[in-house]
């Protein structure tokens, strides 16, 4: 058995479509980054590549790559779900929370965990998303970002 963490975060940006999860969800502002900056499934993947020994997620698609730009980053979960069985791993579970005041993600979580259970191949019940404010403190409180941590159990 393999434990792995995952860590990520982007800045809020004006003209973005907030994507957490896979799922694109109503807010004046989404999330900056190279691909479709989805925090939570950029936690997800590091978590998994950690536990592997992979890497990180910059190391295996970096920013200065043009063709992960705008990229789903479910795909790039794939991607390295592939990575991870080609280890010789299996995806036993994942928990992650995602962190961020506004707006209210209670509604999407279980979506948010069927496309990643979808993405790993696992059941769904493999998966657990969850979503906490900051109380108005940092960079999540006020609105700057959102952050997400995730851990993960793989056997092999």
């Amino acid at each position: 058995m393999r434990i792995g963490y995952g860590y990520d975060v982007h800045r809020l940006a004006e003209g973005r479509p907030l994507v957490l999860g896979g799922v694109e969800i109503e807010h004046a502002k989404g999330l900056a980054g190279h691909s479709d900056a989805d925090v939570l499934v950029h936690a997800i993947a590091d978590a998994l590549l950690g536990a592997a020994a992979l890497g990180d997620l910059g190391a295996h698609f970096p920013d200065t790559d043009d063709a992960w730009a705008g990229a789903d980053s479910l795909n790039l979960l794939r991607t390295v779900r592939e990575r991870v069985a080609a280890a010789d791993y299996t995806v036993e579970n994942v928990d992650a929370t995602l962190v961020m005041d506004a707006p209210t993600l209670r509604p999407h979580i279980d979506a948010m965990r069927q496309h990643v259970a979808d993405a790993l191949n696992a059941p769904v019940g493999a998966v657990s998303v969850k979503a906490t404010t900051s109380e108005g403190l940092g960079f999540t409180g006020d609105g700057q970002g959102a952050a997400a941590h995730a851990v993960c159990l793989l056997a092999g």
